[in-house]
């Protein structure tokens, strides 16, 4: 039996595969004409579009910030070197890590999730190592949301 994902699983989802046309794209900004063509070819509902615009404007206005946390926590991997969507799941992970009351877990074992589906073999351990190391620099810094994991 498949469970229907919940409405926040379900716009991270969703946010991932808008964010991943952007980059492809080569839209850095949010777009209303190019979020309203993906909201109305993947027929979103009213509560998941408001929870993808949220997340997708947030990731896209915070860009730099977020690229230069992951730059320093992906030593070995420069951004251009990583995997498209493995670069789309870090970016909204880690602005959810950023910027929103989501529990480290939740952001880690959703991003871990949607690494698995959308990313290769090893994209999953990739993406935890990295988050893990965010949220441990962010607790250490004073964000209170921030908490590392032992996923």
């Amino acid at each position: 039996m498949t469970t229907t994902p919940q409405p926040n699983s379900q716009a991270r989802e969703h946010c991932l595969q808008f964010l991943y046309q952007c980059d492809i794209h080569k839209i850095f900004y949010f777009s209303t004409p190019h979020f309203q063509r993906f909201v109305e070819e993947n027929g979103l509902s009213f509560a998941v579009t408001e929870k993808v615009e949220v997340l997708a404007t947030g990731v896209l206005s915070r860009q730099k910030t977020i690229d230069d946390l992951l730059r320093q926590h992906s030593t070995k991997w420069s951004l251009e070197r990583m995997a498209a969507m493995d670069r789309m799941v870090l970016r909204l992970a880690t602005y959810e890590l950023l910027a929103t009351k989501t529990p480290v877990k939740v952001v880690l074992n959703e991003a871990i999730e949607l690494a698995k589906r959308y990313g290769t073999e090893h994209s999953s351990s990739f993406v935890n190592g990295v988050l893990d190391s965010i949220a441990d620099k962010l607790k250490k810094h004073g964000n209170s949301t921030a908490e590392p994991s032992s996923t």
